[in-house]
């Protein structure tokens, strides 16, 4: 299905049933999605269980309240909110509860009938087919899919104007949220467009839930495989195997030595990625004897299990790499494994999100994101039949996620509706960490963007491809250095060349952040890229990323019991994570509480980095950017220099 957002003018003629004077479209569903076709007329007299999604308040305000609580000149520093005040401060504004509610009532929904989530983000009331059509000048049909699922829905849907502003959308209306398992569904020739991508081309379906596929270009990149024998002198073959004891040589910082129970470090798996036990023992035991048979703490949601059915590099390599070198380098502090998704539909982002944040979990886009319960039944091989998780599972102090989508890939409300709940766990005081993508300024599997459909071509051509949630602004982007061929560990550090390149550049859909302002101006006036609007966006009002980079060729990796080479950013975003957990290690060990959002204090104290000047990250059949001095679109701030990091947010509050 496709929705547009249309003027009121355009709308009026567009809606299926005519709107009163004072109604105008809210939504609209162009096409119907694959697979679906229409059955029948829905009789007045049934029953349906209408949801209303109401605005959230103060979002406007947002990007203040988090540098209030993280940059580093304010007094209130590290004063992060509870779950508490964080959903009163968002939550619909009495007003929008008055006007709806007004509404309803007006349209003979009496206030009795009306109950308010827990969340406070939705109004909920049963009504007749006849009632909702009534109340939103629309007419309800019967759909069924070519597997026999049936589904309500209507194909647009109006609202008075006044209430316009206090409602984000009305379900079930033209959202298809039904979704249907690959298992059983049947092959379509043609795929109908569902909706507009922030690029401008149709985004597919389940264009959220491919993030944990094998397929997925957002994972490592396997190299050879090696002998570890030849590894005694660990220090000396840091330019060709990167180790943890490599880590530490590079950025300074020690083995863990105490495990804080404030403390927390969390890391991210979307299924059917998993990791092996004895890959991690394997590991262990050359790298950190005494975590041999250490699990990491699962947290299942949404049915996540590390399965262990499907076996290889494309199934394993991602959570091998993250958990052997998170637990390693945080040794004795324990980690968290957030394991997402069942086999069946596996997960988004969004999901994982929704099991830390109920109030966040009844506004899932079905066409993007998985539908739990399972609605495929136990014909079903591997579907999760349970609840779906909405809250009840705490966020760790830092929570790295070795995946990213291209920001075409999804809609531009999509990833701006998230983009904010990252925001709010930053006012929680969790550091959010993300890698920036192995494909230079191409996106993800190295395609770009043609200037003229706006599809995705080969990656020889086009526009460049900025990654997410790279791009958006309440998150710690992180790219990828390797050390130079032939030089020692104590040398400075290059952008990474070798197999894959640092993901970077500037986000199409979210604004320059104030943090980052100078930092991006100084870039466009002193380096200005040799490229133009043709072929990124140069209007230096947007995003910048990675923020900060560390090293990510040449991993020495355990993976279905042999050791192999492992690169991407998938490695860098883990280990800064792990510095960062060893900061609030410090800082807890202190009295004091966890950093929280890293961004601010980062580009206030590019001193505390090690500035990248050398190499690039081409795509798109260009070079790409270029490390220079100063932050830049190819690795960041640079890579962490854990004694001045350390003392910096030691001397906070």
């Amino acid at each position: 299905m496709h929705f547009s957002f249309l003027t009121i003018a355009a709308l009026a003629a567009a809606a299926s049933a005519l709107p009163s004077v004072d109604h105008v479209l809210h939504e609209k569903r162009d096409r119907l999605p694959p697979g679906w076709q229409y059955d029948e007329k829905m009789q007045g007299s049934e029953v349906l269980p209408m949801k209303i999604a109401l605005t959230q308040s103060n979002l406007d305000n947002a990007d203040e309240f988090l540098m209030n609580v993280s940059h580093p000149d304010s007094p209130n520093f590290g004063k992060h909110w509870t779950h508490e005040q964080i959903a009163n401060k968002f939550a619909p504004s009495s007003e929008s509860v008055k006007t709806v509610k007004e509404w309803l009532a007006s349209s003979g929904i009496a206030p009795e009938r009306i109950s308010r989530s827990q969340s406070l983000g939705w109004l909920k009331f049963d009504a007749t087919v006849a009632e909702a059509e009534s109340l939103l000048k629309t007419e309800y049909h019967l759909y069924k899919h070519e597997t026999g699922k049936p589904h309500v829905a209507c194909s647009s849907y109006n609202i008075p104007k006044h209430v316009m502003p206090h409602v984000d959308f009305i379900t079930p209306t033209v959202h298809f949220d039904v979704k249907i398992p690959q298992a059983v569904a049947k092959p379509v020739e043609k795929r109908a467009p569902s909706t507009t991508a922030a690029a401008g081309h149709p985004v597919a379906t389940k264009a959220a839930l491919g993030i944990g596929a094998p397929s997925s270009g957002s994972l490592p990149k396997k190299g050879a495989q090696i002998n570890i024998k030849g590894l005694i002198d660990e220090l000396k073959n840091c330019n060709k195997f990167i180790t943890p004891n490599c880590l530490r040589a590079l950025y300074l910082f020690p083995p863990g030595f105490t495990a804080n129970p404030k403390n927390s470090y969390g890391i991210v798996e979307y299924t059917p990625q998993a990791y092996l036990q004895g890959d991690l023992d394997l590991f262990f035991a050359n790298f950190s004897k005494n975590q041999v048979q250490r699990t990491p703490t699962l947290a299942s949601i949404d049915g996540g299990f590390p399965q262990t059915t499907n076996q290889g590099f494309q199934f394993n390599g991602e959570s091998d790499l993250d958990l052997e070198y998170a637990m390693t380098l945080i040794n004795p502090q324990k980690t968290t494994l957030y394991q997402v998704g069942d086999q069946l539909q596996g997960a988004s982002f969004n999901d994982f999100l929704d099991a830390l944040d109920g109030s966040y979990c009844a506004g899932d886009d079905p066409v993007q994101d998985a539908i739990y319960p399972n609605p495929y039944g136990t014909e079903a091989e591997g579907a999760y039949l349970g609840p779906k998780n909405c809250g009840g599972f705490a966020a760790t102090k830092v929570i790295s996620t070795s995946y990213g989508y291209n920001e075409a890939d999804l809609t531009a409300a999509y990833e701006r509706r998230q983009c904010m709940e990252y925001m709010k766990l930053g006012l929680a005081g969790t550091s959010f960490l993300f890698s920036s993508g192995d494909s230079g300024v191409a996106g993800n599997r190295r395609v770009c963007i043609d200037p003229v459909t706006k599809e995705y071509n080969d990656g020889s051509s086009g526009i460049f491809n900025p990654g997410f949630p790279s791009g958006c602004p309440y998150i710690t982007s992180v790219g990828a250095t390797q050390i130079v061929p032939g030089a020692s560990v104590t040398q400075p550090e290059k952008a990474c060349e070798t197999v894959i390149f640092s993901g970077g550049g500037f986000s199409n859909v979210f604004p320059l952040p104030s943090y980052q302002s100078a930092a991006v101006k100084s870039w466009f006036t002193n380096h200005p890229p040799p490229y133009g609007a043709d072929r990124f966006n140069n209007s230096q009002q947007t995003r910048g990323f990675p923020d900060i980079s560390a090293n990510g060729a040449n991993y020495v990796v355990a993976v279905t019991g042999q050791f192999a080479l492992v690169y991407g950013t998938s490695a860098s975003s883990p280990v800064f994570g792990a510095i960062l957990t060893l900061i609030n290690e410090a800082r807890f060990a202190a009295g004091k509480g966890s950093i929280g959002f890293v961004n601010p204090t980062l580009y206030a104290n590019p001193g505390a980095l090690n500035d990248i000047t050398q190499g690039t990250n081409p795509g798109c059949g260009t070079s790409g950017f270029e490390a220079v001095s100063g932050w830049d679109p190819v690795t960041g701030l640079g890579t962490p220099n854990f004694p001045k990091l350390l003392g910096k947010f030691l001397s906070l509050p």
